[in-house]
C-alpha cells in the first residue's frame, strides 16, 4: 500500500480557489446590471420588475455557463477540486440556472405587458416579432426546460441513457442560442463595449473548453494510443467484458476504480460517449470494462468486432486507492458494481487487509467470481471475499450485520459501488458505527 505521504487527495485549497474564482465572476456579472441601471428602471412597479428580470437572466446564464465549465473535464480543475465534487456543484447549479432564467422570461413579459396594457400572450408575440434573435432565445429556453425536467430522478428513471445524453447535449445549444439576443437587446450591453467584451469572453472560453477538452484532447489521445477492441468475453447472462489493446497506456495515468467515457467506431456507438468503469487495473497495453445489459447500447457491445477503434475521454473519478488512510479496506459491490471494486483490488499492495463484500440477488448474477476467488486464494490470507446472495431481508446491510461480517468494519476505509439504496444503507451503517466521512468512498451507478 502507498505510504500516507503519497496518497493523492483533493485538498481544500483547490476548492477554495475555485470558489473564489466563481464568486469573482458572479460579482462581475451582477455589476453588469447594477452599474448600468438608470433612474427610469426604478420609477414604476413594472420598470422595477423588468430590472429584476434582467438581473435574474444574467445570474441564471452565468450559472449555466459555469455549470458547463464544471463538466468540461478541464484537467487542472479536476485535479484541484475533484470530479465527484464538480459533478455535485453542477447538479446544484443546474436547477437554479433554470429557475432564474424562467423568472426572467415570466417577469419581462409581465413588465412589458403591464406597460403596454395587453395580455401576456399578445405581449410575447410582439416581443418575438420586435426584438432581434428572440426566436432563438425562446428555442434555447425550451431546450433548457427539457434538460431540467429530465434531470429529476423520476424522469431519469424512465428514460435510457442515450435519450438523457442527447437532451443534455442540447443544453450547449440552449446556452449558445441566448447569446445574441442578450448582447443586442440587453441595456447592460448596448453602448457598453467593456461589458460586451466580458460577456463574449465567457461564451468563447466555454466553447473553447468544450471543443478542446471534451473533443480535441480525447481525439488526439485516442489516436496516439491506437486503442482497439482486442476481444469480447461473455462473463455471464447479460454481462460481457470488452478487452482493449493499445500502446503506452500507462501515459493515460489511469487507476483501478476510475472510469472513462467510451466511444466505439461502430454503428450506434460513436456519436455518444458512455461512462463505464475499468474492471481491472490498467496495464501498459490493455484496458478492460465489464458491462451489464441495461439497454440498447450495452447490449450491442457484445457484437463489437476485434480491431474496432476505440475513443476515450478520461480517466475520471476519485474512487481510487490513493484516498485510503487505513491498512484495512472494506470493498462492497452490488451487482455489476463489483467491476470498479475488482479493479481497485489490484491497486492495494504490500499486505493490505481487504474484506470484499459482493451483494447479489441471485447466484447467476455473480460476475468475475473466478477472478475474485483466484485473488483470494493467492493472497496469503490478506483478502477475504464474502458472497451475499439473496434478498435484502436475508442480508440486511445494517450496522449489526456488517459488524458481524467484518468485526473491524469501523476501523477500515469503506469503498462501495452499486445501486443507490445499497449505497445509502451502507452509508447509514457506517455512520452508526462511527466511520468518519473521509473514510467512506462511494461510486453510484447513475448518469449525471
Amino acid at each position: 500500500m502507498k505510504s500516507p505521504a503519497t496518497f493523492r487527495k483533493y485538498s481544500s485549497a483547490g476548492t477554495d480557489w475555485a470558489a473564489w474564482l466563481l464568486g469573482i465572476g458572479l460579482g462581475l456579472t451582477l455589476a453588469l446590471q447594477l452599474t448600468t441601471m438608470r433612474q427610469s428602471d426604478l420609477n414604476s412597479a413594472y420598470a422595477l420588475v423588468a430590472s429584476v428580470s434582467r438581473l435574474a437572466a444574467l445570474t441564471g446564464t452565468y450559472f449555466a455557463i459555469v455549470g458547463i465549465f464544471l463538466v468540461a473535464r478541464i484537467p487542472w480543475v479536476e485535479r484541484g477540486v475533484g470530479h465527484d465534487r464538480l459533478v455535485t456543484w453542477h447538479r446544484k447549479l443546474g436547477p437554479w440556472s433554470l429557475y432564474l432564467i424562467g423568472f426572467h422570461v415570466l417577469f419581462i413579459i409581465l413588465s412589458f405587458a403591464g406597460q403596454d396594457h395587453v395580455a401576456l400572450a399578445v405581449e410575447l408575440w410582439r416581443m418575438l416579432g420586435s426584438f432581434e434573435w428572440m426566436w432563438w432565445a425562446l428555442a434555447g429556453f425550451v431546450l433548457m426546460v427539457m434538460a431540467g425536467v429530465t434531470s429529476y430522478k423520476k424522469a431519469r428513471a424512465k428514460m435510457s441513457y442515450e435519450t438523457w445524453w442527447i437532451i443534455h447535449v442540447y443544453t450547449y445549444i440552449a446556452v449558445a442560442a441566448s447569446f445574441m439576443h442578450q448582447v443586442i437587446n440587453g441595456q447592460m450591453f448596448i453602448d457598453h463595449p467593456l461589458n460586451r467584451a466580458y460577456w463574449t469572453f465567457l461564451y468563447v472560453a466555454m466553447a473553447f473548453a468544450i471543443i478542446w477538452w471534451r473533443i480535441g484532447i480525447p481525439l488526439g489521445r485516442s489516436l496516439r494510443h491506437n486503442l482497439r477492441v482486442e476481444k469480447v468475453v461473455v462473463e455471464g447472462p447479460g454481462v460481457i467484458s470488452v478487452v482493449m489493446k493499445g500502446r503506452k497506456l500507462t501515459d493515460l495515468a489511469a487507476e483501478g476504480g476510475q472510469f472513462f467515457g467510451w466511444r466505439f467506431a461502430a454503428k450506434g456507438h460513436f456519436l455518444m460517449s458512455h461512462p463505464y468503469s475499468l474492471s481491472a487495473a490498467p496495464t501498459a497495453h490493455f484496458l478492460r470494462i465489464t458491462v451489464k445489459d441495461l439497454g440498447d447500447h450495452s447490449r450491442s457491445l457484445a457484437y463489437l468486432k476485434p480491431g474496432t477503434r476505440v475513443f476515450v475521454e478520461g480517466p475520471y473519478g476519485a474512487f481510487t486507492a490513493g484516498r485510503a488512510q487505513m491498512p484495512h479496506i472494506v470493498l462492497i459491490g452490488g451487482g455489476v458494481g463489483i467491476t470498479p471494486i475488482r479493479a481497485l483490488m489490484d491497486e492495494f499492495k504490500n499486505g493490505v487487509q481487504m474484506d470484499v463484500i459482493y451483494r447479489v440477488s441471485r447466484k447467476e448474477d455473480l460476475v468475475l467470481k473466478s477472478e475474485l476467488d483466484y485473488l483470494e486464494y493467492h493472497s496469503n490470507g490478506s483478502i477475504r471475499v464474502h458472497y451475499l446472495i439473496g434478498s435484502r431481508k436475508e442480508h440486511p446491510m445494517d450496522a449489526k450485520s456488517l459488524k458481524a461480517l467484518v468485526p473491524r468494519f469501523a476501523d477500515a476505509d469503506i469503498y462501495i459501488c452499486g445501486p443507490g439504496p445499497l449505497v445509502e444503507a451502507v452509508k447509514a451503517a457506517a455512520d452508526d458505527l462511527g466511520v468518519p466521512k473521509n473514510r467512506f468512498h462511494d461510486e453510484s451507478f447513475s448518469f449525471s
